[in-house]
């Protein structure tokens, strides 16, 4: 049997699985496309994850959009992270050309331009849906790591909601947070420090001066309600195909750390909320996470343990998560191991780092003897990439240079025309752009805060009375006292005993009654 000819036994034989598969393109071998030779992934494990790679220009935002509106077109409701802006023309049927039929003969794929079912959402003000989350759903550590805090502001943090919990005090928006920060190192202080113990004021006015510095960076527009429903995600339109959700995120570049920490929270969100599937015969939702070095970039030990535990729990909710980004090594290992599918573009080799990394890269493939992984990384054409994925057992298929399909959608960006008529028809946009202001900590502490300080002013008042009242006392007891003692002094009863005789004799003389009369 010729290395061809075993070639394509194998690959044949390793790409072939019971139930419904996405066909991804066609086989290469020594530079040449192997006509009918399908590499297709299985529909079923999509829930096992993936990994999409590559430098920049060489197709793997095209192999993105080819996944998502295959999972489209089975039923599987999608969710795109949209950071640079240039997924939105999944929403409408892409155009042939001779290139495109070139590449879809070679690969022996039909080619079809067709449009998708597409919701666009929003993270701060642009069109689209509103995604909102409260303060509360958060929860201390991912806001901890948003606002970069030191272990003693994020136990501080913590006593926070706590409290809040405790007191059942809604903690919705930035302003919730910054009024709670406000109560428990002022008013509020001697009741936190008798149930929590001593609250440090400095580290507490440090927390204070980040929410500040988030709401400057408009982060508060997303805090609050109404909170964003991860069930709204998993909606079909009328032919059955599954909605592709675009989370557009161009406004956000300069503030990654808000879009990761959002994306943390989100998979945390849907693995609380969606109930448990096993293994289903096809995945109730597939994420793509583009610029995916965002959500690890200095990312704190304890949190990538998090995630980590997220991406393994999250498969058996029937949920698939797809890393996109320019290298593997921007994935930690604890997640790469993870992710069963790979689908990895052309590296580039400039500098002895990026050699370093391309025989990394290497090393996350299946051994092969037609190819050697190294080179054919730095060879690569734009739209080509090494495919491995997990067949029906969970066995690594064997590693296959495939020339990767075109998309049937639109390989450029929709017109602001064409985005709002998508909004306008969206029956999603009234349900979360309208902002509800109930009752929260804001208000309910406010109060608790007026309340005491009428307290005060009374309290002050009473205690202002009190003093005069004393004080008018003692003035009139020092008035009378005064009078007494001139009254016993000895001086002052010799002195009125004179006068009184010096009264007499003259009152007596001028009656003729006193002295010896004259003769």
């Amino acid at each position: 049997m010729s290395k061809k000819e075993k070639f394509i036994s194998e690959v044949t034989q390793g790409y072939t699985f019971k139930g419904a598969s996405i066909p991804l393109g066609g086989a290469v071998l020594d530079g040449e496309s192997i006509p009918g030779l399908t590499i297709s992934a299985p529909l079923r494990m999509f829930n096992r994850h993936g990994l999409i790679s590559g430098a920049t220009g060489t197709g793997k935002t095209k192999s993105l959009q080819v996944l998502a509106e295959q999972l489209s077109e089975h039923g599987v409701p999608v969710l795109l992270m949209d950071i640079k802006g240039d997924l939105s023309g999944i929403a409408m049927p892409g155009e042939n050309n001779p290139k495109i039929e070139d590449r879809h003969k070679k690969i022996g794929i039909p080619f079809k331009t067709e449009g998708n079912p597409v919701e666009f959402f929003t993270l701060s003000r642009e069109k689209g849906s509103r995604l909102r989350a409260t303060v509360t759903e958060f929860g201390p550590v991912l806001f901890s790591r948003l606002m970069e805090m030191s272990d003693a502001q994020s136990g501080i943090l913590s006593v926070i909601y706590q409290y809040c919990d405790d007191k059942n005090i809604p903690l919705l928006d930035l302003e919730d947070l910054r009024k709670v920060i406000q109560w428990v190192t002022g008013e509020g202080k001697a009741e936190i420090e008798e149930r929590y113990g001593t609250m440090n004021t400095v580290s507490a006015g440090n927390i204070l001066r980040k929410v500040v510095e988030l709401e400057q960076q408009k982060a508060d527009v997303f805090f609050g309600e109404p909170s964003f429903e991860v069930d709204d995600l998993c909606r079909h339109d009328a032919n059955g195909h599954g909605v592709v959700n675009i989370v557009r995120l161009t406004d956000l570049q300069d503030r990654p750390k808000l879009f990761s920490t959002f994306m943390i929270q989100l998979l945390a969100e849907i693995y609380s909320t969606f109930p448990e599937k096993g293994d289903p015969e096809k995945p109730e939702l597939v994420i793509f996470i583009d610029e995916a070095h965002l959500v690890f970039n200095e990312a704190p030990d304890a949190l990538l343990d998090q995630i980590e535990v997220i991406i393994k729990l999250i498969r058996s909710k029937g949920v698939g998560v797809f890393f996109v980004t320019q290298n593997p090594i921007d994935v930690p290992d604890i997640v790469l191991s993870q992710l069963g599918m790979k689908i990895q573009h052309s590296l580039r080799a400039f500098t002895a780092k990026d050699r370093k990394a391309i025989k990394l890269a290497a090393e996350n493939f299946p051994i092969t003897e037609y190819y050697d992984v190294d080179e054919v990384l730095t060879q690569l054409g734009t739209g080509e990439a090494l495919v491995t994925v997990l067949n029906d057992k969970g066995i690594p298929t064997p590693l296959a240079y495939t020339l990767i399909r075109a998309p049937q959608s639109r390989m450029d960006v929709l017109t602001d025309g064409e985005i709002d008529r998508i909004v306008l028809r969206s029956s999603l946009v009234a349900k979360y752009d309208e902002v509800v202001d109930r009752e929260s900590a804001a208000e309910i502490l406010q109060k608790k805060m007026d309340y005491v300080r009428e307290a005060e002013v009374q309290e002050t008042r009473r205690e202002e009375l009190e003093k005069a009242t004393k004080q008018s006392s003692r003035t009139q007891r020092g008035e009378r006292s005064f009078v007494e003692d001139l009254i016993r002094h000895p001086t002052t009863k010799q002195i009125a005993g004179t006068l009184t005789r010096e009264l007499t004799r003259g009152l007596l003389s001028v009656l003729g009654l006193g002295g010896k009369r004259r003769r």
